[in-house]
């Protein structure tokens, strides 16, 4: 079974103080919990029999963040590796670090921060921060840094895991003898630059008995299928004659990706999910490619009914330049993509009824070149270009170097259909050119290191809000982009945000400086409205910097942790804060300070 892409590992932040009145020394450690199998005790990970005299130390629980019970038996390393204990059977650890002695004859904790740590997170010297991870447990992303402040020595430090979602089932065949090996694939919605698509996320073989297992699952939406399976019994397997297999079943028992049902899973919850297979006669299907050299690889997607989805697949002969492979009666959809040397597409409808399908061409089109016109209106004295230094000299670079643009498929699938601008053919190439765009809808995105799309458009399409339509003969109008750098700005405090770390900490010191997120500000483009999705963090003081805006009507959300799967493309989606947050009309060079209370996510 594929591991989780989920299972990621919590990050806990420890400041601890050293010492009593002037000498004291302000020093860092971040822990990391992992579960493992092996015993190891305290003392034998820092390696010592006794502990010094006068040590620095600090003690804690590992918790269940769902039921906050303690978590036996996990490992809370150090990152280095130098320093580990066991929890004991009440989820208790400690740690003891023994004072080192420097040339000039100061102590501190030993061992000091690696300087790889300090210079990745650009926090002060001392500073350590570590994952965590065990398994049956995932991050906790919805927990508060609970140890993200000043912890003298002896404080009590509390750590919270997630526990685990589970999907288990049974896949049934007609036969009483279960078949062994049956794959079974789960996909889960996750948010793409602002748009939800259908992910694969773990594919297992089912036991002997038909049971299968998904585990270490994160909280999310998913959906469950079966691979296709051909019947190979002794007992009803003639060579030669008619085939028979197990087509792919789609959670709870349809016969297509889109009318399954989505299973929602939440953290430490386990869902049955139960599959019952049906025996077909299965026939040899085979398509001639036309119009496509040898040695071009293909990919080939199979959609039943023309609605994309994964399940089916047929194969690509190079050498007889032909998909082959066995299919179950029914209407299918074939599409073909190969792009090397030269990207090529094609589809072709095939009808699979009681009998081999054999003799049907599909002609492969050339990927065509879309043409992007760039309309400058900067009203600063910023050149268009850049300076490559070096060499004794400079040369002045393209305008096209501050900025790109990326076509992405609108489909729930297909994430290797996307295409953006090719690079300069010679150093004066100032031309726009999207190369091989295969048939499709795109949603254009725009990205530049100098200003902003202020519009987008393609015969009167807006594609800031409206897909963009290639027909098999190309696109018959160029993707016009105007790009303006008269921004405005906001800047803002978010209230009862600002929980830091000051209501503990000395007045002065290593690391008085240290800051961290409290909270997330959203600028959501209203559906109707031009505007840039902008996400920035609140600062501990409860405060966020000036950001720079294209002009348009904005939502304005403060949410208390950071949002992975916030759909801002999707309208629909985003109707769920119509009450929340702040609405802001922003026009060219406006300069607006807000004050926003953060949104519950029990609103």
């Amino acid at each position: 079974m594929k591991r989780s892409k989920n299972s990621s590992t919590p990050a806990v932040l420890l400041w601890i103080s050293h010492g009593t009145g002037r000498e004291r020394l302000l020093k860092a450690l971040a822990f990391a919990v992992l579960l493992s199998s092996s015993c190891l005790s305290g003392k034998q990970a820092l390696g010592q029999d006794a502990p010094p005299e006068n040590p620095d130390s600090i003690h804690g629980t590992v918790v269940n963040s769902l039921t906050h019970e303690p978590i036996a038996h996990a490992l809370v390393v150090s990152q280095d590796n130098r320093f580990a204990t066991m929890t004991d059977g009440q989820g208790r650890f400690e740690f003891t670090f023994p004072r080192a002695t420097n040339d000039k004859g100061a102590t501190g904790t030993s061992p000091a921060a690696p300087a790889s740590a300090r210079s990745e997170l650009n926090v002060p010297s001392g500073l350590y921060v570590l994952t965590a991870r065990k398994p049956g447990f995932l991050t906790d992303q919805n927990s508060q840094p609970q140890s993200q402040q000043w912890v003298p020595a002896g404080h009590e430090v509390t750590i919270s895991l997630m526990p685990e979602a589970m999907i288990v089932g049974h896949v049934a065949l007609p036969s009483s003898e279960p078949a062994d090996k049956i794959e079974v694939e789960i996909y889960r919605r996750q948010v793409q630059n602002g748009r939800a698509r259908w992910v694969s996320s773990g594919i297992t073989s089912t036991k002997s008995d038909g049971d299968f297992r998904f585990a270490e699952l994160a909280s999310g939406t998913y959906k469950l299928l079966t691979h296709e399976l051909l019947d190979r019994d002794p007992q009803t397997f003639i060579p030669g004659g008619q085939l028979y297999g197990y087509a792919p079943i789609y959670y709870p028992n349809v016969t297509d990706f889109a009318s399954a049902s989505a299973i929602q899973l939440g953290a430490g919850k386990t869902v049955q999910a139960n599959l019952s297979l049906v025996r077909q006669p299965y026939y040899p299907v085979k398509v001639a490619v036309a119009n496509v050299s040898t040695g071009t690889p293909m990919n080939v997607i199979v959609s039943v009914q023309g609605r994309r989805g994964p399940g089916y697949a047929l194969g690509y002969n190079d050498r007889e330049q032909i998909i082959q492979g066995l299919l179950p009666n029914g209407t299918y959809t074939l599409e073909a993509a190969g792009y090397e040397p030269n990207a090529v597409a094609g589809s072709l409808n095939v009808t699979v009824h009681e009998a081999a399908v054999e003799g049907p061409r599909m002609t492969m089109v050339a990927g065509h070149p879309i043409k992007v016109d760039v309309k400058e209106e900067f009203t600063s004295t910023e050149t268009s270009g850049f300076t490559i230094n070096g060499g004794g000299g400079s040369s002045r670079g393209f305008r096209g170097r501050y900025l790109n643009v990326a076509l992405e498929t609108t489909d729930d699938f297909g994430q290797e259909r996307s295409f953006s601008l090719r690079p300069p053919r010679r150093p004066e190439d100032e031309s726009f050119v999207i190369e091989d765009v295969q048939p499709g809808r795109y949603w254009v995105r725009i990205t530049s290191s100098r200003g902003y799309a202020s519009s987008v458009t393609s015969g009167g399409v807006d594609l800031q809000h409206e897909p963009l339509v290639v027909g098999a003969g190309g696109a018959s109008s160029p993707i016009e982009v105007t790009m303006r750098d008269d921004f405005a700005e906001i800047e803002g405090t978010i209230e009862g945000a600002n929980a830091t770390v000051s209501d503990t900490a000395p007045p002065s010191g290593p690391v008085s400086s240290v800051s961290y997120a409290t909270a997330y500000v959203y600028c959501v483009p209203l559906p109707d409205s031009p505007g840039q999705f902008t996400e920035a963090g609140v600062s501990s003081e409860g405060k966020f910097a000036s950001l720079r805006l294209p002009p348009g009507v904005y939502r304005v959300l403060a949410l208390r942790r950071q949002q992975t799967d916030l759909e801002y493309g999707n309208p629909e989606a985003m109707r769920a804060y119509d009450a929340k947050g702040q609405i802001v009309r922003l026009v060219a060079g406006q300069k607006e300070h807000l004050r926003l209370q953060v949104v519950s996510s029990s609103d």
